[in-house]
């Protein structure tokens, strides 16, 4: 399985607590961006168009570690960004370990075999490399050739050294189904311990506004390479199957047999800003606690169906805690589609209808102006604290 048996074990245990606690609302996978710096520029990525002074901004390791402790989520994932353009993040990390909370480090790979060395490997550790398809497909989503290659590279030195390696795979409406699923075999050729995928978020302010999927596309994309990945263990007993980071009742979801509303809370964000409301996708205001953050936002404004800019998404950010706690709710069920074969064929689940959702709104701009406020006031960073890597 993609996801080791221990963090599922206490993954769920935690989720069965919350249940059994009665709480509605809970954190299960905390997203820490400790800068939003980025050594590529991505057409699809909505992080990085900030003015120069809040690139430069870090989250410290103690802001950092706070954040962990005031969620109290099982699962950290630092993402950004580049995580490994903070001159810190190897302190982050051994304190989060230190806390046993499971920690995933998204990374591009391109600082990846320069900074590994300051890393050891742990049950609780993994990296994430940013892998949106194969060299052509890759390199075209990141907007600059030979990354792909670097990639590989990067993997195979990270997977030789013991560490935990997975990667994270963005797709959008060019995604070729075949193709796609091809790179799922050449990933795990490659020995990689599990694939996250997900569609891509429309980012209001991404350069790239021509490829993000609908929903019903996403879930024909998937059905579609979800059967070739049947076709292929058919054709050849040998064939190596595909292994998820990720639940498979998520996966369901993404190929249209599971009807789940978002849970934003579920995947609380932490950045130079704040608490991001209401997701991490779309930053409309931000709290200065996470105890603020989930008392005070107006959790039922937001979600397919509630939100015009939410209409389209069926990201793991929003989604993938439903169908863990789906999981734990309904074992049963949760059994039943983690032992078949994902369904790729028939009607649908029922859809969210949208003749309700309230018109998007526009106010990026507000926090952006504060945060630049308060830089001007600040006292100058000592320049040890800069990273020159680029």
């Amino acid at each position: 399985m993609g996801i080791p048996l221990h963090q599922a074990v206490r993954v769920g245990a935690y989720v069965a607590k919350q249940h059994l606690l009665g709480r509605k609302r809970y954190p299960l996978v905390l997203m820490l961006e400790p800068l939003f710096r980025c050594n590529l520029a991505c057409s699809g990525c909505g992080k990085i168009d900030y003015p120069a002074e809040i690139l430069n901004q870090r989250l410290s390791v103690a802001e950092c570690l706070q954040a962990v402790d005031e969620c109290g989520a099982p699962v950290v994932v630092i993402a950004g960004g580049e995580p490994l353009l903070h001159k810190e993040i190897d302190e982050v990390v051994r304190g989060i370990i230190a806390r046993k909370k499971y920690v995933i480090v998204c990374t591009n790979a391109l600082l990846l075999e320069k900074k590994m060395e300051l890393f050891k490997p742990n049950k609780f550790f993994s990296w994430s490399v940013h892998l949106d398809g194969d060299k052509g497909d890759h390199d075209r989503s990141v907007c600059q050739d030979g990354v792909y290659d670097r990639c590989v590279s990067a993997i195979a030195k990270a997977k030789a050294a013991g560490f935990r390696t997975i990667i994270n795979a963005t797709l959008f409406n060019n995604a070729d189904p075949e193709r796609t699923a091809n790179f799922f075999d050449d990933v795990m050729a490659m020995g990689i311990d599990g694939i996250s995928v997900s569609p891509g978020y429309a980012y209001e302010r991404a350069p790239d506004q021509q490829h993000f999927l609908n929903r019903m596309a996403t879930k024909e994309l998937f059905r579609n390479i979800f059967a070739r990945g049947k076709a292929k263990a058919a054709a050849n007993p040998k064939h190596k199957k595909w292994e998820f980071n990720q639940s498979s009742m998520f996966l369901d979801f993404l190929a249209g047999n599971q009807s789940f509303h978002c849970t934003p809370w579920g995947n609380p964000t932490r950045n130079y800003f704040g608490w991001q409301r209401p997701c991490y996708l779309l930053g409309e205001g931000y709290a200065s606690s996470f105890k603020e953050l989930m008392e005070t936002t107006e959790w039922d404004k937001y979600g397919v169906g509630n939100y015009e800019k939410c209409a389209d998404c069926m990201v793991h950010s929003g989604f993938e805690a439903t169908a863990v706690a789906a999981s734990v709710s309904n074992p049963f069920k949760a059994l039943k589609v983690e032992l078949s074969p994902i369904r790729t064929e028939g009607d649908f689940a029922p859809e969210i209808p949208l003749d309700r959702q309230r018109p998007a709104e526009y106010s990026f701009s507000r926090h952006v102006q504060t945060a630049m406020d308060k830089i001007k006031h600040k006292k100058p960073e000592p320049a040890e604290l800069v990273d020159a890597d680029k």
